[in-house]
């Protein structure tokens, strides 16, 4: 059985955009070569690998057990290539982290700043992502490390404390819910919200818990990014629901009131994960243990 590394990433090119077109493009192959690719693979396992269709194409049995035998070897390859590296140019490679909005807006700049600084030769790839795509994709061995919800971790994760994230309530400082100490869910959702762009962890996770009381938020309007949304709430435009520690940097200068939630899913704990920090590549290992300590 003879597979080569660009088989390997083909495949999973091809599995992670459901076609053989999109996998062809990702890498950087012919439609024609990357058709010819897969077909030999097919042919050597005798076995079909793929259900082809109109709308693209579905792993088969087999497919999905060599799509994980895939990433296990890719990931094996990135990690030797990143340690040996380290012996003859020095520690240089890059390490891509998936966060929350939470973890990206308010904890990580200056973390990561420092350590950029600090490792020069070290690039980071950075996605906001919602928590349980975060732990997915940590799982399936898709990205290097991960800071997500502790609720939406799922098992054989390695997890590690990483920040409190509890989610208020912002208002204008003369707005009748502002003298309140705490709020339902349910209560706000026939006010005027300003929200993140769709896309957002935080504001799928917003969506969500909305759905689940089969409503909608009423967006007003969206910003890109969470000073704006203080700032929006701070102007009267409506309300927001956004993580304390934002909250609390933007009322230093501005006129906001703060309450709590009084929902089980506003008060969250930030978890640092990957699948097994012993086999981290040198950079992902060298930030792993910054963002640990």
């Amino acid at each position: 059985m003879r597979f080569d590394l660009t088989d390997l990433r083909l495949f999973r090119h091809v599995a992670e955009t459901g076609s053989i077109t999109g996998g062809a493009e990702r890498a950087h192959l012919a439609l024609a070569s990357a058709s010819a690719r897969i077909r030999g693979m097919e042919e050597m396992l005798a076995v079909p690998l793929l259900q082809r269709g109109r709308r693209g194409v579905r792993l088969t049995d087999a497919g999905r057990n060599l799509l994980d035998h895939a990433r296990i070897v890719l990931q094996q390859v990135d990690t030797m290539r990143g340690e040996l590296s380290a012996y003859s140019r020095g520690l240089k490679g890059s390490v891509r982290v998936l966060a929350n909005t939470a973890a990206l807006s308010e904890h990580l700049p200056k973390m990561l700043a420092d350590f950029l600084a600090a490792n020069p030769t070290i690039d980071l790839d950075l996605e906001d992502r919602e928590s349980p795509a975060i732990a997915a994709a940590i799982a399936a061995g898709d990205a290097d490390i991960g800071i997500a919800s502790q609720a939406a971790l799922v098992g054989g994760l390695e997890s590690h404390p990483f920040r409190p994230d509890r989610l208020v309530l912002i208002t204008p400082a003369g707005h009748r819910l502002a003298r309140r100490r705490q709020t339902g869910f349910a209560e706000l959702l026939d006010l005027d919200f300003v929200g993140l762009p769709r896309g957002t962890a935080l504001d799928g996770h917003l969506a969500m818990q909305a759905a689940r009381l089969g409503r909608m938020r009423k967006l007003r309007v969206r910003v890109s990014s969470l000073d704006a949304v203080c700032s929006m709430v701070a102007a009267g435009v409506g309300v927001a629901i956004v993580p304390e520690a934002a909250a609390r940097r933007q009322r230093r200068g501005l006129p906001l009131a703060i309450v709590r939630i009084a929902e089980p899913w506003a008060n969250r704990e930030l978890m640092l994960c990957v699948r097994d920090s012993r086999r981290l590549s040198r950079p992902a290992k060298r930030l792993f243990d910054t963002l640990r300590s």
